[in-house]
């Protein structure tokens, strides 16, 4: 109990980004002492005047709180801490494969701070196996330690390891990070109460115990379900398309049975998770994710079909202008990883690169850098990019783009990718 007690007190929690700093925030609200560790200098110094970084309802006012609490600061420079969480990007190689060099970073520059009695948390998510490889690391980098579980005749300190995924909708952080269910999977019996007690402290959802592979696969198959559902609608919409019918209309009547509801198609799946984790699960075992891996590759495949409407809709015009509305991932937020928007602007001006595309994102102030190399992209306003435009193509279902009265679409080619103008 003593070192449970003791553990609440101090959190390193390594990456600030769109899933980090919230639950630092989260945390540090719940009265655990916080240091937040991030690379980037410029976004530290902001948090620490209790500045934004991300777009999330509610963070700001909850940040600020935490900062004037004392009970969160930022640093770029890893600290000792009794808890570590590392919430740092896993992105996918060439071959699909998980890229794990940010959680070894993570693991090398906690490593030295380490003293015994230590847990180190992994949240990001990952292959199977990668907590193991985490642990693996450390101790290769401080062999004076033993992970929990392991044999000790000579009485070495004792680090202990888990892994405990995160499971929030963008948009919605702050109230799901507290109310959500939550997976803790410690590699031993004794990791897993240590980590329950953290996420105890502020999560009001059940704490699910299990060992950290099984951990690891569980949040890969939540992903990897909602992806196979969602390519289960874009290829509904492929076929609706040729066969000259609307797709929204169609799924509103199957959804009328009491047993079917499916989701919504639209340009292709983007975010860290969906669009990732089930590569995760392919690249694991190839030969029997067969099912995974095609739902995949249908909603990889959607923004080239979203391209030729685009195409289709221009036809003959020697330079057409196109509105592209929209390059976050999902409606209402800022979070531009693996978005099919992005992906869709960027063709399109090579694609026209005798035209205009107009990039609308509300929720971000300038253009991305991914698409400043186009010097056919201009970034402007959703009014004046659709009085401009030949061609709409609605990418993202904001809620700006919602509130667009017909008159101002009229005589416009429309490319309607989420069904919002029907």
């Amino acid at each position: 109990m003593g070192y449970l007690m003791q553990i609440s007190r101090t959190v390193a929690f390594v990456g600030l980004g769109y899933i980090g700093l919230p639950t630092a925030v989260i945390m540090a609200n719940h009265g655990l002492k916080v240091t937040g560790v991030d690379i980037n200098a410029a976004n530290v110094e902001r948090i620490n005047r209790g500045e934004v970084t991300i777009v999330e309802p509610g963070l700001e006012e909850q940040l600020k709180r935490a900062i004037d609490s004392g009970n969160l600061t930022a640093t770029t420079e890893m600290v000792h801490a009794d808890v570590y969480v590392i919430a740092v990007p896993t992105p996918f190689k060439e071959n699909y494969e998980g890229d794990l060099s940010y959680i070894m970073s993570a693991a090398e520059n906690i490593a030295p701070q380490l003293q015994g009695d230590e847990l180190v948390i992994l949240e990001s998510t990952s292959p199977p196996t990668t907590t193991r490889k985490l642990a693996a690391k450390i101790l290769e980098l401080r062999p004076d330690l033993v992970a929990d579980g392991t044999e000790n005749p000579e009485g070495k300190p004792v680090i202990y390891f888990a892994y405990c995924p995160e499971r929030i909708l963008p948009g919605k952080a702050m109230e799901e990070l507290i109310t959500n269910s939550r997976i803790i999977g410690g590699q031993t019996p004794k990791a897993t109460e240590i980590a329950s007690e953290i996420y105890g402290a502020f999560c009001t959802g059940e704490l699910a115990p299990t060992d950290d592979v099984t951990a690891e696969m569980a949040k890969l198959t939540e992903n990897s379900f909602r992806d196979v559902n969602i390519a289960f609608a874009n290829e509904l919409s492929l076929i609706s398309d040729r066969l000259g019918i609307d797709v929204w209309e169609l799924i509103n009547l199957a959804n009328k049975h009491p047993r079917v509801n499916i989701l919504q198609p639209g340009p292709g799946v983007g975010g860290h998770c969906i669009a990732v984790d089930p590569w995760f699960i392919v690249s694991t075992d190839r030969d029997n994710s067969n099912l995974i891996r095609t739902a995949r590759e249908v909603n990889d495949g959607k923004p080239e079909w979203v391209i030729e409407k685009v195409k289709d809709a221009a036809g003959s015009a020697p330079e057409p202008v196109v509105a592209a509305l929209g390059l976050a991932f999902k409606p209402n937020i800022d979070d531009l990883r693996e978005s099919p928007a992005m992906d869709i602007t960027a063709k399109l001006a090579e694609e026209f690169n005798h035209g205009t595309i107009l990039a609308v994102e509300p929720n971000v102030s300038e253009l991305p850098k991914k698409l400043e190399g186009h010097t056919n992209i201009e970034f402007t306003d959703y009014e004046s990019a659709i009085e401009r435009a030949d061609v709409v193509a609605l990418l993202v279902d904001h809620d700006e783009f919602k509130t667009v009265p017909a008159t101002a679409l009229a005589g416009k080619q429309v490319v309607d990718t989420k069904g919002i103008w029907r």
